[in-house]
């Protein structure tokens, strides 16, 4: 079902993904770019770690929205570049189309990736 749900909104421009604040455990919420491939949400920050990354770093679990879809999710930051390569990739060619390894590398060489495990739909 969730499979489903995210194939739906997979064309749509923005995601909003709600991370539990590390100390306050209050809702953070962040607008971001993101791709899906292989039923995992692909999502990267340009720059040094924000506080929502802090939180999944402390935290897993989000909820994010796309499109009017919620789902539920276990998110982490990719360490292992050969990982994230897919992530990198995928979200290039959505917002701007094909592009030489070179081209995505040298576009991504200042970010991080992370990625948004969906949760089964109850």
């Amino acid at each position: 079902m969730t499979q489903e749900r995210l194939a739906r909104v997979t064309n749509q421009k923005l995601i909003h993904v709600t991370t539990r604040g590390r100390v306050t455990t209050r809702p953070h919420v962040v607008e971001l770019w993101f791709a899906v491939i292989n039923d995992k949400v692909y999502l990267s920050h340009e720059g040094h770690e924000t506080d929502w990354m802090k939180n999944i770093r402390k935290n897993s679990d989000v909820s994010f929205e796309i499109g009017g879809a919620t789902f539920t999710g276990r998110a982490r930051v990719l360490e292992n570049e050969s990982e994230a390569w897919e992530g990198k990739v995928a979200l290039y060619e959505k917002y701007y189309g094909r592009a030489s390894k070179e081209t995505i590398e040298d576009w991504f060489s200042l970010s991080k990736l992370l990625l948004i495990d969906p949760l089964p739909t109850k």
